[in-house]
């Protein structure tokens, strides 16, 4: 209870600038805590059992049980296996890639937001010490205190400063941590596109022939 009213009153000395430095704090809370549950259904290619066993059953030719294993999946690596399988005719590796930057653009999703706290929270900040400033300044000359009321008035200006900095910092790790998991992801993506490449291939070398598979959908629809 202590440490909650000492905080309270903290922050009612940092000014009027604190509520949107609040806010701004909810809001990268809200990113953050959203961006790290993706990352944690998204895994790592390695991790991604279900695209090995995939792929080994496109090396067999049996396409059928690859594209069941690819149906309702979670994972950018399976999502974008199904645009190959379904696009087997054509260019299944382009249709990897494109699905591949879709994938790459969602991991990516509401970082600007992260980034933008971090240049706009100090500077709101800074706003808050500055009008601080100019109010204290309003009591030189008044009384013998001036001097005290000025330095108080200082100090708790400075407050809203150190809020609008430890939001910025709060902010950049994870936004950092979070372009670098999407950079290992189009690495991931990429190796994934080259592994089904050679999957492909191999099938059709063992005498598959994978441009006469139709997907589950396809056939119903034609039906």
């Amino acid at each position: 209870m202590i440490l909650a009213n000492a905080v309270v009153e903290t922050f009612i000395d940092g000014g009027p600038i604190m509520w949107p430095i609040l806010a701004c704090l909810i809001l990268a809370l809200a990113v953050m805590a959203e961006r790290a549950l993706w990352w944690r259904r998204t895994g790592r290619l390695g991790a991604d059992r279900a695209y090995a066993q995939a792929l080994w059953d496109i090396r067999l030719g049996n396409f059928a049980p690859a594209w069941d294993a690819t149906e309702g999946k979670a994972t950018p690596f399976l999502r974008a296996l199904r645009s190959g399988l379904a696009n087997l005719r054509t260019d299944p590796a382009a249709a990897m890639a494109l699905r591949a930057e879709a994938e790459i653009e969602e991991s990516r999703r509401r970082l600007w937001v992260l980034s933008t706290l971090i240049t706009l929270t100090p500077l709101l900040g800074l706003l808050g010490t500055v009008i601080g400033i100019m109010q204290s300044f309003d009591f030189i000359g008044g009384d013998q205190l001036a001097i005290a009321k000025v330095s108080g008035g200082v100090g708790e200006a400075l407050i809203a400063t150190a809020a609008g900095l430890g939001v910025a910092i709060l902010c950049l790790l994870p936004h950092n941590l979070f372009a670098r998991r999407s950079s290992d992801l189009r690495h991931d993506l990429d190796q994934a596109i080259s592994q089904a490449e050679l999957a492909v291939k191999a099938a059709a070398a063992g005498g598959h022939r994978p441009e006469t598979f139709q997907p589950r959908e396809t056939r119903g629809e034609r039906a």
